[in-house]
């Protein structure tokens, strides 16, 4: 089985991938996460695995606007705890450092650490394993990167500082995505999009249709509608599969409200511990 992530060896999302899919399965990496969604719909590969949410540093926004703009089904989510790394060159302290690079939520889930280095500089790159490769091969002994013990390893590099994330609970959100849907029957979630009419109470009469039906609401975000100004998507997860019928009956009475209305899939549900 092949499945799609985006970044380098050793970056978060691969290891996300094998916690969900395996350690059997083929990790393929990918430069950015539209190459992620190509692939799946191109067939190149089985599934991919992409992040939408982190419990610090909030929702990955472009992951929202791909599954709008992709054919690809929502099949699984998996939360993959994150424990950030400061990576340098061998025989470097942390006082050598002036420059910390990495992707921008790594950086956004470790700003407070990053805000107790005196004078040093932050700069986003495409990736966390990336950037250590990036710190390696650019050889500038005063850039640090951040990212996961495993990529310290892959890339010869050594580990200044761990957990270095502002909070112990720094816990990523993922979405598996293929080219076909499932159809889970036990213990599960759905994920939807849809645009209300712009008038008051429209908003509250399409989420009623779940209140009415005791469906439990997981997340709802707002997105602006690209082209009508102070006009928003609503993306929702919700508690149940599209297969049960007090599910259906909520679609369908929500469709009599929405605009547009989107189903990116129903999936079995991933529970975790915080600790």
């Amino acid at each position: 089985m092949r499945v799609a992530y985006q970044g380098e060896s050793g970056a978060f999302s691969e290891a996300a991938v094998f916690e969900h899919f395996g350690p059997d399965v083929e990790a393929v990496p990918c430069l950015s996460f539209d190459d992620v969604f190509a692939a799946v719909e191109a067939g190149s590969v089985d599934s991919a695995l992409v992040p939408i949410e982190n419990s610090l540093a909030g929702t990955i926004h472009r992951n929202y606007d791909l599954l709008l703009q992709h054919t690809a089904s929502v099949v699984g989510e998996h939360y993959l705890h994150v424990h950030h790394c400061l990576i340098g060159h061998p025989g470097v302290e942390i006082t050598d450092i002036q420059k910390v690079i990495s992707h921008p939520q790594a950086l956004a889930q470790c700003e407070g650490y990053l805000r107790s280095l005196p004078g040093v500089k932050v700069e986003p790159v495409y990736d966390t394993a990336g950037s250590v490769k990036i710190v390696r091969d650019q050889g500038d002994r005063s850039v640090a990167a951040i990212a996961s013990r495993r990529a310290a390893s892959l890339y010869g590099m050594a580990v200044l500082d761990q957990n270095i994330e502002d909070l112990p609970n720094n816990i990523t959100r993922f979405l598996a995505i293929a080219r076909q849907p499932v159809y889970p029957t036990g213990d599960a979630k759905t994920t939807l999009v849809f645009s209300a009419r712009n008038q008051p109470g429209s908003l509250f009469k399409a989420l009623s249709v779940f209140a009415l039906r005791d469906i439990d609401l997981t997340k709802i975000e707002s997105r602006p509608l690209v082209g009508k100004t102070w006009e928003y998507l609503f993306y929702i997860d919700f508690a149940g599969s599209g297969v049960e019928q007090n599910v259906s009956r909520a679609l369908s009475h929500l469709s009599e409200y929405a605009i547009m209305l989107r189903v990116f899939g129903s999936y079995p549900r991933h529970h975790y511990s915080e600790e």
